[in-house]
């Protein structure tokens, strides 16, 4: 943690395939896929283990149907990222769901329906060994709560009735989210659980918006509980691809201290002085650190005047002119190359520091 952060808080240990989550292991990182599921085969396991080797730990799959649990579940059966099922509305996608080797089951109180229903789906997650998530949504909240004036607290509440019902028929397998996106609410509304409660917390502002949006409200939210010590695993909604959100889960943690295996890029606005295409060239080299899982701090600067003087902390560092680069490490020019040679020589002292 940084600084100026609170101790983690202690929750239970909940076991999502090869992922732990809560009991003072490090926050995961979860996406969900953005397109229905149609068909299984070699590609899509490709590549959901190059979204793996971007730093995904947990992959979350909507189930609308039949089939989309059946696929689910053959899925699982191949898949390098433990499988989470979304659940709305028909408890009977549950318990297809539990019939197959996925992680992870998590329904909505909100619409999942009769306590019966949701008897079922414990019983026979309890039988299989598989945990289920309490997704708590302010915008679907049980019918009794929607006109609540205080959102965080009919949050808690949601929530807290299905702790109940989990409970009468003792069932403690359990990881719990309390989503809104009101930032206030979403803080709010985690601090209030985590006070009264030692279940694990997913945390995520949802339904932020696109990118730019999206990331501020979550890195504002997430942030904020995260240094306050709540939080054992993260989503970072995004109306954008699966990789912008493994990106910014990994940018949060890094900022919070709760990350150590991922670079930290340096790199400057750019100005008049730019000589050199700071925004190309980590275009360039992105896909090569996202793979980077290690502590490092990587400068990229645009000229001599934020070159190894203001980056002399980095690394590795790379800045130049029109015609030709420096390449640093601490401070000290270590290359002089061609500007079209930028590019393989950046990589290979790369490879050196990754060595």
């Amino acid at each position: 943690m940084t600084d100026d952060c609170a101790e983690r808080r202690k929750t239970n240990a909940v076991r999502v395939g090869d992922v732990t989550i809560g009991g003072g292991f490090p926050p995961s990182v979860q996406s969900m896929w953005k397109l229905p599921l149609s068909k299984v085969d070699s590609s899509l396991v490709h590549t959901i283990g190059l979204l793996k080797g971007r730093g995904l730990d947990i992959l979350r799959f909507a189930v609308p149907d039949e089939t989309a649990a059946r696929l689910l579940g053959e899925l699982a059966k191949q898949s390098p990222v433990p499988l989470v099922a979304d659940i709305h509305f028909d408890y009977k996608l549950a318990l297809i769901c539990l019939d197959y080797p996925l992680a992870k089951i998590r329904i909505n109180p909100g619409n999942i329906g009769a306590e019966w229903k949701v008897r079922e789906v414990i019983k026979k997650a309890g039988d299989n060994g598989m945990p289920i998530r309490i997704g708590v949504n302010s915008g679907s909240l049980p019918y009794k709560l929607r006109d609540a004036k205080d959102t965080a607290m009919a949050m808690v509440t949601a929530a807290e009735d299905e702790l109940e019902l989990c409970k009468k028929y003792n069932f403690y397998n359990l990881v719990f989210s309390l989503k809104s996106p009101n930032i206030r609410h979403t803080v709010r509304a985690n601090k209030l659980f985590s006070e009264r409660y030692h279940y694990p917390l997913h945390l995520g502002v949802t339904e932020a918006g696109p990118l730019i949006p999206g990331v501020v409200k979550n890195a504002i939210a997430v942030y904020a509980l995260l240094c306050m010590g709540i939080g054992d695993t993260i989503r970072i909604s995004l109306s954008t691809g699966i990789e912008e959100e493994i990106e910014a889960g990994r940018a949060i943690l890094k900022a919070a201290g709760l990350k150590s295996d991922e670079p930290d890029i340096i790199s400057c606005p750019t100005c008049g002085r730019t000589v050199f295409p700071v925004k190309e060239f980590y275009e360039k080299i992105k896909p090569k650190l996202q793979t980077l899982h290690k502590n490092l701090r990587i400068a990229i600067m645009g000229c001599a005047v934020n070159g190894p003087g203001e980056a002399r902390q980095a690394d590795l560092g790379i800045t130049g002119t029109q015609k030709h680069v420096i390449i640093f490490k601490k401070g000290k020019v270590i290359r002089r190359e061609l500007i079209e040679n930028a590019l393989p020589i950046f990589l290979e002292e790369l490879d050196r520091l990754h060595e």
